[in-house]
């Protein structure tokens, strides 16, 4: 190989190595065509700080970075009827989204539910009052098939409230609700 060549694949494997895609599951029905409006709609930004990530399958996204993301994944299974908790998010234009809410302080199978947390909107959630020694959140929607689930770090809710859901609003609506919360 001539030097610029030896140069020029030098130059592919250093960005190869500076870019880091966050590793997630693909849900089961990923391939749902709905997922991928909803995936073409998700912003860039979650606000300050949690700009969007690569992730590695199909109806996903990421924000903030490899190690504590803010994660989406379409096309998780819809949740059928329940006593968990179910908050709606009322945006400042009127779009409303249905949530589950769950803390998760062990792996997402083992979730429970925050009865601290009611209201039009999901409340901070860094209060160790309400959330002593740190939780994961996950919040899947509720009402709509396929369903979406969004994963909340311990270390991002530590420093911000979980507000910025109402960014992914406009995305989850590509998804028609068939049910609302009770």
């Amino acid at each position: 190989m001539s030097p610029r060549h030896l140069l020029a694949l030098g130059g592919v494997l250093v960005l190869a190595g500076c870019s880091s895609a966050v590793g997630v599951q693909a849900a089961p029905h990923a391939q749902d065509p709905e997922c991928a409006s909803v995936i073409l709609a998700l912003p860039e930004s979650l606000g300050d700080g949690l700009e969007r990530v690569d992730t590695t399958s199909q109806a996903t996204a990421a924000w903030g970075t490899a190690n504590d993301a803010v994660v989406l994944r379409c096309g998780v299974e819809p949740p059928g009827p329940t006593t968990e908790q179910c908050v709606t998010l009322e945006t400042a234009s009127g779009a409303t989204v249905d949530w589950l809410v769950r803390a998760d302080s062990a792996p997402a199978d083992a979730a429970t539910s925050d009865p601290a947390t009611s209201g039009a909107s999901p409340a901070p959630m860094a209060d160790p009052a309400v959330n002593p020694g740190g939780s994961d959140w996950t919040f899947l929607t509720y009402g709509r098939d396929p369903a979406i689930e969004v994963t909340v770090p311990a270390a991002v809710v530590a420093d911000r409230s979980t507000s910025f859901l109402d960014a992914l609003v406009p995305a989850v609506l590509k998804v028609v609700a068939d049910r609302s919360c009770v």
